[in-house]
């Protein structure tokens, strides 16, 4: 079966869901990919920041296989080993509280969402709110969405649920209005992701942090795509002045195996209680098998190290490009924003073609999320594929 006749199946059978591009991949290795023709790709977008390792890192391959061939599933009424293991880590990594699996970003999300309801319940709100940053993106179930301010105002998929609100990115007078004695939490990404990588400034964070605290409320830090070492820390709240109560985890914790989290600190874990929530798949022995695999890979001083200084070189790389007006993020994860007039998904069409994957988040973005395990030779073949494409840019 080749591409034109998946691409007629899909069209057929799939829901029309997402724009696909034009490229069947069968391999992966490391920072490469090859499609169905044996063309091969370097990948800076590593599965939106899912494939953090890399492509079927040799420890995670054997970490999944071994546990697939003793235990696949059994159910959260019983204990397995790897749940439990996992629970320990990511808890003694962060927060020191208690963990909650999912399945995905956006059901950690909910896990958090409830969380800080329930919390402000106790405290006897009767209508909690919870307040975003415009330009947030926390997943596409009814709770994360109603926190996702422009998919909220999707007529289509009203009504949603009420209790959120929205204020501008980092505008420290508009978020402190903004929480009250209502509030239940401000949930918030470090860097927002999908919008196009924007980083919330330290005062923002200081001031949600202190707004939080006055209220009664919670702070909630979604490190769906900036936690697991994607910004050259364990988590991306280490690099910033303050602490979570709560904070979620996905995508890059699987290393490719769906998996989610909801992290907290101590008091915050003694919120939900039997009967509260749940998940059936969740927590399972495979995928925390790979999760644990993929903490042995990044929870490593020196990768870590090694993140933050391939981001520089990245960084310093793109800045110097004719047509790269400035470049946001942190360690390796970069929002390329290019010069009035570059369309950039035509860009990213035309370094597909040349082998290089990208992300287009926004009109004038590029998304750059490569493997943490990408070396500095990769990271130069990218930064001149890019140079390339915009020396033969149209219209330039």
């Amino acid at each position: 079966m080749n591409l034109t006749d998946l691409r007629a199946l899909e069209q057929r059978y799939l829901m029309r869901t997402y724009r696909r591009a034009p490229a069947e991949f069968v391999r992966g290795e490391g920072a490469l990919l090859w499609d169905s023709e044996g063309n091969e790709y370097l990948d800076f977008l590593a599965g939106i920041s899912v494939c953090t390792v890399g492509h079927c890192h040799p420890d995670v391959v054997e970490a999944v296989r071994e546990q697939a061939g003793r235990l696949i599933h059994t159910s959260n009424l019983f204990y397995t080993e790897p749940m439990v293991r996992l629970a320990e880590r990511l808890s003694e990594s962060s927060l020191g509280g208690r963990v909650f699996f999912a399945n995905s970003g956006t059901e950690a999300n909910e896990c958090a969402i409830k969380i800080a309801r329930k919390h402000a319940h106790r405290r006897g709100v009767e209508a909690p709110e919870i307040v975003s940053f415009e330009g947030d993106f926390h997943g596409r179930t009814y709770g994360a969405l109603s926190a996702t301010p422009a998919l909220a105002e999707n007529p289509a998929l009203a009504p949603m649920l009420p209790g959120f609100r929205s204020v501008p990115l980092n505008d420290i007078d508009a978020l402190r209005a903004a929480v009250g004695e209502n509030t239940a939490a401000v949930l918030i990404e470090p860097i927002q992701g999908e919008a196009g990588v924007y980083p919330v400034s330290d005062e923002a964070l200081l001031a949600a942090r202190e707004a939080c605290e006055q209220a009664g409320a919670l702070l909630i830090l979604d490190e769906i795509q900036t936690g697991m070492g994607r910004t050259g820390s364990l988590w991306a709240y280490e690099q910033t002045p303050v602490r979570p109560d709560v904070l979620t985890s996905a995508k890059a914790l699987g290393g490719g195996m769906p998996i989610g989290a909801c992290v907290t600190t101590a008091e915050a874990g003694e919120v939900l209680e039997p009967g509260d929530h749940g998940s059936t798949f969740a927590g399972g022995p495979v995928a925390c098998a790979a999760a644990l695999a993929v903490l042995e890979i990044v929870d490593d001083p020196a990768l870590l190290r090694r993140v933050r200084e391939l981001g520089s070189q990245l960084r310093e790389g793109l800045l110097a490009l004719d047509g790269v007006g400035e470049v946001r993020g942190r360690g390796l994860m970069l929002g390329v924003g290019l010069d009035h007039g570059i369309d950039a998904a035509k860009l990213g069409s035309e370094l597909l073609a040349n082998g290089l994957i990208v992300n287009v988040p926004e009109p004038g973005t590029l998304r750059l999320l490569p493997p943490l395990t990408v070396d500095s030779d990769q990271v130069g073949r990218a930064v001149a594929a890019i140079a390339s494409a915009l020396l033969s840019y149209e219209g330039r």
